[in-house]
């Protein structure tokens, strides 16, 4: 019984209710014309799938009878479906990618409006609709003007012109802040807006001026990429081990310390110190009056190459210290020279370098042997290296085991130089001015130390007499050196003596 009931009951199917079983119809019915006209009215009368019958039936208790909106609906729910995967697809394929790729082209297109779009998919740079974006300036059209009579309006008008410029700002280099004038409907004049280009002009040459000397000099710590690179392949060689850091920072160069290497043709000491020469003439303007006379660099100066002229300077220091070395005289031991960096021994004991003479701390007695040492070093390297260091003092020697070293011998020139014999009298005014204050009484004054170290005998009351004698003595060494300068010099770093007969 209750099996009967249930049978009896109607059955709810998702699909809609089922149509009724049509009775068979006799061969004679279905060839009636009635029949036949019949069932095209119905056919013509079956309803297609619109917007509205979407939403009814794809609500939970909607139910349909038709076949094409069933269809229809099964079509839309796929694509939906297809979609949402292929939105999962581009998200996963670009990921946090600043360049991405859109699949949209591969996108279904539905009827419906897709509700459960979130925020990602917004296209924030689609600003068609944006109500703060700036209007454009009011233009006139290509004729030159607008309005008729008293209200017309030409391309010289000066609102016009304000907004114009203003838009012309974006033009700007990129760094140049214009800000949002375009917003707050700024009017710049022609004065104005021309004044503002030039000066954003300027500003960008200064700029690249700046960027391209701090790319290709020396100035700060003296480590540009080229001299950086050239540190680097001396330890890439073998030659140095490592560079440890800076100890010394002078108007023409920079001294590193560094460990030493090994090379084939020479030992290298086992602390070294490396001299970067400054390419930058600011600190050191005055470089070339030292090298331009000098017999031995005049052909090869160029003072429009600054880096030419420091490899020159870097040469003439090694040059300068190889004739002190062979005279005996203490200094530093000439390693390699590599462009504008030269490789020395280093003055010290396990990183410490020397103190030079202005710090080191001397009792009476060190300091009295300090002065005599000076003394010879001075008289050894006029007579016998045929040099006049130009630079002599308190700062540029070095005290070491009890000893005095001789440093920074890049501007020395031979007394011929046509400045030499005043150079000399300015060392000779330093050292004994130094002495004489650090209290040796032994200490000469400038004049009798600049003759006990040049061997010339020259009187004076006062500086000013003694340095127009100085001058005129030069110049007759000058006249005497131009007379001989048809002879070939010899190309050694001895090069020609200067006799005191030739004064």
């Amino acid at each position: 019984m209750d099996q009967v009931e249930v049978s009896s009951k109607e059955v709810k199917s998702p699909w809609g209710a089922a149509k009724p079983v049509q009775t068979p119809c006799s061969l004679a019915d279905v060839m009636s014309e009635q029949l036949a006209k019949q069932l095209d009215e119905e056919g013509n009368a079956i309803p297609t799938c619109s917007e509205a019958d979407v939403e009814l039936v794809t609500s939970p208790e909607a139910e349909t009878d038709s076949d094409l909106m069933l269809a229809q609906m099964l079509q839309m729910e796929f694509d939906r479906e297809f979609d949402s995967q292929l939105r999962r697809e581009e998200k996963k394929f670009n990921g946090d990618s600043k360049v991405s790729i859109s699949f949209e082209n591969y996108r279904m297109v539905h009827p419906y409006e897709d509700s459960n779009s979130s925020e990602e998919e917004v296209d924030w740079q689609d600003t068609r609709n944006d109500p703060y974006r700036a209007d454009k300036p009011t233009t006139t059209p290509k004729k030159g003007f607008t309005g008729k009579g008293k209200n017309i309006t030409t391309k010289h008008d000066e609102v016009v012109c304000g907004r114009k410029n203003t838009a012309r700002m974006d033009n700007f280099a990129p760094e140049v802040q214009v800000g949002d004038g375009m917003g707050m409907d700024l009017k710049l004049s022609n004065q104005v807006y021309n004044a503002l280009k030039q000066h954003c002009y300027s500003e960008q040459r200064r700029s690249a001026r700046l960027h391209e000397k701090k790319e290709h000099s020396t100035a700060e710590q003296a480590v540009d990429p080229k001299t950086r690179l050239l540190m680097y392949k001396m330890v890439n060689a073998g030659i140095l081990e490592t560079i440890n850091g800076c100890i010394s920072t002078g108007k023409e160069s920079v001294v590193f310390h560094a460990n030493g290497g090994s090379m084939e043709e020479k030992a290298v000491p086992e602390e070294c110190v490396l001299k970067v020469f400054k390419t930058t003439l600011n600190e050191f303007k005055n470089r070339d009056k030292y090298i331009k006379d000098d017999y031995r660099f005049k052909d090869r100066f160029s003072k429009l190459n600054p880096r030419k002229v420091i490899r020159l300077w870097a040469e003439k220091e090694m040059h300068n210290l190889a004739r002190m070395k062979k005279a005996g005289i203490l200094c530093p031991e000439v390693v390699i020279l590599k462009k504008h960096i030269l490789v020395l021994s280093f003055i010290g004991h396990d990183h410490v370098p020397a103190p030079k003479l202005k710090d080191a701390m001397l009792n009476s007695e060190d300091m009295k042997q300090a002065y005599y040492q000076v003394l010879d070093m001075m008289q050894q390297l006029y007579q016998e290296c045929n040099l006049v260091h130009a630079d002599l003092s308190e700062y540029n020697i070095l005290w070491h085991d009890g000893k005095v070293w001789m440093i920074d011998v890049s501007q020395s020139v031979e007394p011929t130089h046509p400045h030499g014999l005043e150079f000399l009298f300015r060392d000779c005014r330093n050292i004994s001015t130094f002495f004489g204050k650090a209290g040796v009484a032994d200490a000469m004054d400038v004049y009798e130390l600049f003759n006990a170290v040049s061997g010339l005998q020259i009187n004076g009351d006062n500086e000013a007499d003694f340095l127009a004698q100085i001058e005129a003595m030069e110049k007759r060494n000058e006249d005497h050196v131009q007379k001989r300068s048809k002879k070939t010099f010899p190309t050694s770093d001895e090069g020609p003596p200067l006799l005191q007969s030739d004064i």
